[in-house]
């Protein structure tokens, strides 16, 4: 039975190949070898024609083929939006430290500002064997398709997509009993801090914060829609202090935006929680520290990034992918800010 021919960069002749690519370029292979590696010596002319026929072809090396045959070590990448906030922090060193453990190298790549995110992460593919992604933004269906079956992906904390690995946090039933928590204390006027359409995470969130509602017969409030950072935070303190928002509970997506509404509104002299509920999500260290402590779902972020890791060397070791999402638990933990006995 006859076989596809090999060409030297690993790719089948059937697709996309670096022979494609150069023909695509006008330019030789060894050129279009020299920048996908990286190498300064060709112009940044000639090296956009080589960047824009991968874009076009869809081109992605097998590097996990050389990774295993060659280096005898794997580079993997990791995609977020930025690096700003706790969060982010903890998934990278829970990523890192467990592609160190495995001898894997890791190189970040960070989304925001980044105009063409699908051309950054096919680029980004001709680099490394494997890829894990914070999210789904920077995995459209376009993104997907080119790395089937040529790179592992991962996707983490985001909507799952055919073929493609998944691990998130469980989100919708533990903001559920969050809620319900909060609406127990006797507040009747809770608002939803963050925006239910800027991650799938948030989303789920959001719709537990709904269901707790209407299991009592209540209509939620509109959310508040803000992107998830601290200064957003104290963007929404002035206007609970300006009257423009008028609540006895927020329910925040992130402990970052809790932390900061918390804070801004103590210094203008606001009781919390006597006067206003302030509730958060991911339970990070300072969650624990400040008074009173703070109420919020802990989730295991660390983890999260260490069984990416995990999972992109097992897939690149000839693992198949999992089918399924894997979900990992979280849990609401109590503290002073919803209005409990300080513990």
């Amino acid at each position: 039975m006859a076989t596809a021919r090999k060409h030297p960069d690993g790719a089948a002749s059937a697709g996309a190949t670096i022979y494609s690519v150069a023909e695509r370029a006008g330019v030789s292979i060894a050129t279009v070898s020299r920048v996908l590696q990286g190498a300064g010596t060709v112009s940044s002319t000639t090296a956009q024609k080589v960047l824009d026929a991968v874009d076009q072809l869809n081109y992605v090396p097998l590097g996990a083929a050389r990774s295993l045959a060659v280096r005898h070590h794997e580079a993997h990448g990791l995609v977020l939006p930025e690096l700003t906030g706790p969060y982010y922090s903890e998934l990278l060193m829970g990523f890192e430290s467990r592609a160190a453990e495995l001898g894997q190298s890791v190189t970040l790549m960070l989304t925001d500002g980044k105009a063409d995110l699908a051309r950054a992460v096919r680029q980004l593919a001709t680099r490394v064997d494997a890829i894990a992604v914070l999210g789904s933004a920077a995995m459209p269906p376009a993104v997907a398709r080119a790395l089937h079956g040529q790179k592992p992906v991962v996707i983490i904390a985001g909507t799952p997509q055919e073929g493609i690995e998944s691990v998130r946090a469980e989100n919708a039933h533990s903001a559920e009993q969050l809620t319900e928590h909060v609406l127990a204390h006797g507040r009747t006027r809770l608002v939803f801090v963050g925006d239910p359409e800027g991650a799938p995470d948030i989303a789920e969130r959001h719709a537990g914060f709904v269901a707790a509602h209407r299991a009592r017969g209540l209509e939620p409030a509109a959310p508040v829609r803000v992107p998830f950072r601290e200064g957003e935070g104290e963007a929404v303190a002035e206007r609970i202090l300006a009257g423009e928002i008028e609540a006895d509970a927020l329910v925040c997506a992130n402990d970052e935006l809790a932390l900061a509404i918390m804070s801004h509104l103590q210094d203008a002299g606001r009781d919390v929680p006597g006067e206003i509920a302030v509730v958060g999500w991911d339970d990070v260290m300072t969650s624990r520290y400040v008074r009173p402590g703070l109420t919020t779902v802990r989730q295991p972020v660390h983890e999260l990034g260490v069984i990416a890791a995990e999972r992109l060397h097992q897939r690149v070791s000839g693992a198949l992918p999992r089918l399924e999402p894997q979900i990992l638990p979280t849990e609401v933990v109590i503290r002073g800010s919803c209005g409990c006995p300080t513990r």
